[in-house]
């Protein structure tokens, strides 16, 4: 029941994702950089934009493929931790929490340079009262969180839409008189001031991987996060190489270079057919979305990280709770906390430069990750959406983030250097010693005859299982149809019980039993091992129409001599599943690794008495219930009434009956009977409400 309390609730749309992701982009990137970027430049700063958006493309699809495989809280940090251990994720999730605080709040400092053109408002203050506003509504819940997201980035949409659109109507349609010598300031520095700049306006795309921390609050993670992120990259290189380019031919060199608010006064120039000062206003209503979005997205995505590296105790428990609003509240107020003492204490602007050249670094490793996931051959390691041209992708992204480093300058990569020596330092303060767990990494070692982490592969497995909530039932059915037997230390007992098994299963699915023997049963096929005495055998045939399992407990154990596995099982698990539906078995073997991963289990697998027992053991008690009909109870209203016609809560569902001794699988129309024994399986919440109604 514990376990269930620290996930957070799976609310988030494309739509949600694609609002944090494109607003944790669009800030200061556009609405403030482009005429210091004009400066380094001239007016091919546009040129470097559209460069920038190409070189985020290797980062971009490596965070997809991960972020498909691993959809967790923390995102980069999850990542990193996972694929090359606890140091390297402790270096991840604080500095990208670091550097995502000191963002965040230059992005709310940032609003004011916009709101001083039409009212005189003290920055600081205003930047505090967002801060808590913000906080606050993150830890009302995440789709409200992500409600207030998709107003802000509509917004700013629809204006820088309408930006561009009358724009490019004001310099080619309506023909308007432009600056001239617009080509004179063209590579004002040459290629290297033209390089430069591309590391300068390459971190006004890094906001767009933020939305992988929130990954396990998204809704078929599979389809949405990769689809979101390309939308969002989509937006992002429209509205800025567009609307830069629009800024340098409506704008006199001067005054672009100059320019801390190029957007507005390039809006004041193309909007000028509005009565009075309307362009303007709509320019700042779209910076202000900007800005606030990006605070917005900023707080949602770092809080993710502490709740993350508390789960795996590199951080204290108490940010890992989850309030009663299925938020993490502890490490919302943290966030908001710190972003409230750095807006007070530090010269933001100076020090928001450290989160560039970190985000750098952490794309650096990023790509790294997708290689070593890759290389470990972890079987478990099923993402959803695989990178393109692997390795070259990953290997491009790294030069890439490298040289952008390098680009940055001494002072840049000195803070980075910093921030990673004080992450170190915390990891053998706090954490070394307390965690035994290991990266993928060591699945590459294990390839060279060294180490390997094992309890890796059940994590993965088990995540599997949660991307797939809308199919988590299926699980449950399986479990209730099992055939599920008991056999004593003796190899003939042992293989009698197989026959026994084969025959069964050979009835139910219409198949050969020799082929059911040869693909299924024959013991030197090879074996999974989930856990210490626990084994897995599965084959995917086209005659199943629904996937069918073997389960079988030996107290004493059975050797097994034959394929890669050697050891004695105490579990024995086979499962056939439809050939149509590839993944199936990863989904039905991630919970019983959810399950496994409990340090009492072998224990309740053998003192488990009959097959009910057995079947209670493979099933969550928070996902299924037994009640027996009887008069005078709450449950004598079932008795008489047809399935179809009982009142269950939520999606619960009778899934057997057993009645005088034997096992009756239901349908819509089966009658009810007193003393019958259901055994009834549905998600948590419905399950705990069902409980609560024949308590009453």
């Amino acid at each position: 029941m514990a376990e269930t309390k620290k996930k957070l609730s799976k609310k988030l749309t494309l739509f949600d994702l694609y609002a944090v992701s494109t607003g944790a982009m669009f800030s200061s990137g556009f609405f403030l950089l482009p005429g210091i970027a004009a400066m380094e430049t001239g007016n091919a700063v546009y040129l470097a934009y559209l460069a920038a958006a190409f070189l985020i493309l290797p980062s971009m699809f490596s965070v997809a493929e991960l972020s498909t495989a691993m959809p967790k809280a923390g995102g980069t940090y999850y990542f990193l931790d996972r694929s090359l251990g606890p140091l390297v994720g402790t270096i991840g999730g604080l500095g990208s929490w670091i550097a995502l605080v000191f963002k965040s709040s230059f992005a709310l400092i940032g609003m004011g340079a916009y709101l001083t053109l039409f009212v005189d408002l003290p920055i600081l203050p205003l930047a505090l009262v967002l801060t808590i506003a913000f906080g606050l509504l993150n830890i009302f819940g995440a789709k409200e969180t992500a409600l207030l997201q998709r107003i802000l980035v509509a917004s700013l949409v629809v204006i820088m839409t309408f930006f561009v659109i009358q724009g490019l109507n004001y310099m080619y349609i309506a023909q308007n008189p432009l600056p001239e010598l617009r080509q004179q300031n063209f590579f004002t520095n040459g290629i290297n001031g033209f390089i430069s700049t591309i590391g300068l306006v390459f971190v006004s795309y890094a906001g767009l991987t933020k939305a992988t921390s929130i990954a396990e609050e998204v809704q078929n993670p599979d389809k949405v996060i990769p689809l979101g992120m390309m939308l969002s990259l989509l937006t992002a290189s429209i509205v800025y190489v567009v609307g830069v380019y629009i800024m340098v031919n409506v704008l006199p060199a001067e005054e672009l270079f100059s320019s801390l608010t190029p957007v507005a006064d390039a809006g004041e120039v193309i909007l000028d057919f509005l009565p009075g000062n309307s362009g303007l206003l709509l320019v700042v209503i779209a910076a202000i979305a900007a800005f606030a979005s990006t605070g917005n997205a900023g707080i949602m995505s770092a809080s993710r990280y502490p709740l993350a590296m508390s789960r795996d105790n590199l951080i204290s428990s108490v940010f890992g709770k989850i309030g009663k609003f299925k938020t993490p509240h502890i490490s919302v107020l943290a966030t908001t906390g710190v972003m409230l003492i750095v807006l007070i204490l530090f010269d933001v602007e100076a020090v928001a430069k450290l989160a560039s050249a970190f985000q750098l670094l952490l794309f650096f490793l990023i790509n790294l990750s997708v290689i070593v996931m890759r290389e470990s051959r972890i079987e478990a390691y099923k993402p959803g959406y695989k990178s393109p041209f692997y390795p070259w992708v990953q290997i491009a992204g790294m030069i890439i983030s490298l040289w952008l480093v390098a680009e940055m300058g001494l002072l840049a990569v000195g803070l980075t250097g910093t921030l990673i020596i004080l992450c170190i330092g915390w990891y053998f303060y706090y954490s070394h010693g307390k965690v035994k767990r290991q990266g993928a990494i060591y699945h590459i070692h294990a390839r060279l005859g060294q180490l390997r982490y094992e309890a890796l592969e059940h994590e993965l497995m088990t995540i599997i299982n949660e991307k797939n909530l809308n199919t988590s039932l299926t699980y449950e059915e399986v479990i209730a149809r099992a055939i599920v037997n008991q056999v004593a230390n003796n190899q003939s007992d042992f293989d009698r019980l197989i026959l026994k098994s084969t025959i069964s299963l050979s009835k139910r699915l219409n198949i050969d039993k020799k082929e059911l023997r040869e693909g299924l049963f024959d013991l030197e096929n090879d074996f999974t091992k989930l856990k210490d005495g626990v084994y897995f055998n599965f084959v995917r045939m086209s005659e199943a129409q629904f996937p069918e399992m073997v389960a079988i407990q030996s107290v004493e154990g059975i050797n097994l001599n034959q394929g890669k596995e050697e050891g004695t099982a105490h579990a024995l698990i086979f499962l056939v599943t439809p050939s149509d539906r590839p993944l199936l078995h990863m989904r039905i073997i991630g919970h019983l690794a959810e399950l496994i991963q409990a340090d009492d289990f072998l224990n309740r697998w053998k003192q488990a008495s009959d097959e009910k027992a057995l079947k209670e053991v493979l099933l969550s008690d928070e996902r299924f219930i037994h009640i027996r009909l009887q008069e005078h109870s709450r449950s004598e209203e079932w008795i008489g009434k047809r399935i179809m016609d009982t009142n269950l809560p939520g999606e619960c569902l009778i899934a057997i009956i057993e009645r005088d001794g034997e096992i009756i699988i239901p349908k819509g129309n089966t009658l009810l009977e007193s003393g019958d024994v259901l055994s009834i399986l549905g998600y948590p919440n419905d399950i705990k409400l069902l409980k609560e109604q024949l308590e009453d």
